[in-house]
């Protein structure tokens, strides 16, 4: 994030014919490969508080209360996330219900042997920064109330700015550390190195949908659905002109947009077909659609969400197939 002047620096490209997605949609689940999935549960689960939700020799499905969020894949001696000069992940964020929940996990996540996180206060919300063991970015963050968001010309104000780490920690005295990430805890979003902000604007919010909320021009790009401060965050900062990492290299395998009914998601398949790209409906199920960014970031559509381990491994049975082809 940077500073709000620069974050509202743009007018909205808006027009009345545009498509729009439908304001319930949002991020899923996110799908990762490591390098090795013993060490990532490890993480996950101490560093963390996920619940390992199931477990195969390769795969695992992570989750929150019982809700899936996270799919690991193991590929062995798969080299750490190329943070520069590769499109793909940047980080994604996990939501806790309150600032209180993200005090008292930052309160037991300092008690670990894993290096400090980075912090910023985007003003809509305050966030830490970790790498897990194969350096994918995560946020795990708390949102302020939406209420207290200020909007100028549509972008919303964000910013960079110090966190107050001691007020997070005061407060975490109120939510003890359980071991566990509490319910209610979601995807907030996702953000992504892509290699031309005009092009993932052109797909993001031409195509998908997603309304613009705030944009560095030629820089970073930052859209939503139903007024969030954004679901999906771009950024060309190390990823200009790029193309996505080598195969060999631990990354995003995909992450889902969920929508709230099939009606909804088919509109967004309209629109993706309309502009003349593919929509893979895969052969083993019925109920996702899978589309590629201009970065070959793979988005799994989906009606409703992934709530149990075995809706989850439809999902990665589906991304499979579709890669077969």
């Amino acid at each position: 994030m940077t500073a709000p002047d620069q974050l509202n620096s743009v007018t909205s490209s808006d027009s009345p014919d545009s498509f729009v997605i439908d304001p319930a949609a949002h991020v899923g689940v996110v799908a990762l490969t490591v390098a090795n999935l013993a060490r990532s549960l490890a993480f996950y689960s101490n560093a963390l508080g996920f619940t390992v939700l199931d477990r195969t020799e390769r795969d695992a499905v992570l989750a929150v209360a019982g809700t899936p969020l996270l799919l690991l894949h193991e590929q062995p001696g798969a080299l750490p996330w190329m943070i520069d000069a590769a499109t793909g992940l940047y980080h994604f964020a996990i939501l806790l219900p309150t600032r209180e929940d993200l005090g008292g996990w930052l309160r037991h996540y300092l008690t670990t042997d894993f290096p400090p996180p980075g912090q910023g206060d985007h003003i809509v919300s305050e966030a830490l920064y970790l790498r897990d063991p194969d350096g994918h970015g995560i946020e795990v963050y708390a949102d302020r109330p939406r209420e207290g968001w200020r909007w100028v010309d549509g972008r919303v104000q964000m910013g960079g700015g110090p966190v107050d780490l001691r007020g997070i920690l005061a407060d975490g005295t109120a939510k003890p550390w359980t071991g566990l990430l509490p319910a209610g805890t979601k995807i907030g979003h996702i953000h992504l190195q892509v290699g031309d902000i005009a092009a993932a604007e052109a797909f993001y919010h031409g195509i998908l949908g997603f309304a613009v909320t705030a944009q560095i021009p030629q820089a970073a790009l930052f859209v939503s659905a139903g007024g969030y401060h954004h679901h999906i965050g771009m950024n060309t900062w190390h990823s200009e002109g790029a193309g996505p990492a080598p195969d060999d290299t631990a990354q995003l395998r995909f992450y889902t947009l969920d929508l709230p009914s099939q009606e909804a998601r088919d509109a967004v398949v309209a629109s993706i077909q309309a502009a003349g790209l593919d929509a893979t409906r895969p052969r083993q199920s019925n109920d996702v659609v899978i589309v590629r960014d201009p970065w070959q970031n793979v988005i799994v559509l989906q009606a409703g969400a992934a709530d149990d381990a075995q809706t989850a491994q439809a999902l990665t049975a589906a991304f499979s197939s579709a890669s077969e082809k």
